[in-house]
């Protein structure tokens, strides 16, 4: 893949991942990596190559950022915004991954979030590293809320420690924040089952960064709602695309779309509405979850992604 446009670039990019032995004279400094880490995030948002192979250009060289800076064993608040940075990478490539086609898809998304785990962990750490008394990075609160949230997948790779043990050591002021009160909630209107109040408290409180993560746990949280409309609805009164359509946040033909991908038929009362008759036995729920994501129709993430 030719990205290298300079000799400049090449040489801040010179020692990939795949490299067996380092001598002292491999490992980069801070500022430069520090200048690559710039160069390889301003990629991010490339056109001129399918997403796949702009993020696993990035993907092996960001690995060998953060070799560098193990190596070194460097901890200041400047390693700390690098890792942020490189969180923010894996995220919005989970969330473009998503979109991509191609058979290797699956592998790149489990081996993004093998290593958006482990940056993680590693930011936690350099957090605490440089913790002073009842101090806080501007970030940190988010980035903490960040992991409760991939708790929404039950394939996360976790840390093997359970969540209520994790909660534990996570400093009081960070547990009373905003972000971390919100991803608490969200796990929790998951966990009950609360579609209507996860779909609207996502739309209206997420972050771009938190909605990421979520984004796949939507899809199953409109599953549960189109089970719950069908058989609990009353069939000689078709359900209202309309209303699902608010419920939902979809477009209306995206309601009908997705009803037909859960093996639900829809149709049209007389007044030529579009309604969704209850009590149908044919509902299905696909193995591994429904591909297609139908956006969350909300103004808000459409301006963080022009934002962005």
């Amino acid at each position: 893949m030719e990205i290298l446009v300079n000799h400049h670039q090449a040489l801040l990019l010179k020692r990939t991942i795949s490299v067996k032995t380092l001598q002292d004279s491999d490992v980069r400094p801070l500022s430069v990596l520090e200048d690559t880490l710039n160069y390889l995030c301003n990629l991010l948002d490339s056109t001129e190559h399918p997403f796949e192979m702009v993020h696993d250009f990035i993907f092996d060289r960001m690995r060998s950022i953060r070799q560098d800076l193990s190596m070194q064993n460097i901890s200041c608040s400047r390693v700390v915004s690098m890792y942020e940075r490189m969180v923010k990478f894996h995220i919005i490539s989970q969330h473009k991954l998503r979109r991509c086609s191609g058979s290797n898809i699956s592998s790149l998304s489990y081996l993004n979030m093998e290593q958006l785990t482990k940056a993680l962990a590693t930011l936690f750490n350099l957090y605490e590293a440089n913790r002073t008394t009842a101090s806080i990075f501007e970030n940190e609160a988010e980035f903490f809320s960040f992991y409760v949230l991939l708790h929404l997948d039950s394939k996360t790779q976790g840390t093997g420690e359970t969540l209520s043990l994790w909660f534990r050591r996570v400093p009081s002021h960070i547990m009373k924040s905003t972000e971390m009160n919100f991803a608490r909630k969200i796990l929790r209107y998951f966990k009950l089952g609360f579609y209507k109040k996860f779909i609207h408290t996502t739309e209206s409180e997420a972050s771009y960064l938190q909605y990421c993560i979520i984004e796949p746990s939507i899809n199953e949280v409109r599953a549960l709602a189109i089970s719950c409309v069908n058989y609990g609805g009353y069939k000689p009164q078709p359900f209202p695309l309309a209303t699902l359509s608010k419920l939902l946040m979809m477009k209306e033909w995206d309601v009908a779309s997705f009803c037909n991908d859960s093996g639900l038929q829809t149709s049209v009362d007389e007044e030529g509405n579009s309604c969704l008759p209850t009590k149908q036995t044919t509902l299905i729920h696909p193995k591994g979850g429904l591909h297609k994501y139908y956006p969350l129709e909300s103004e808000r993430f459409e301006r963080f992604s022009v934002e962005l």
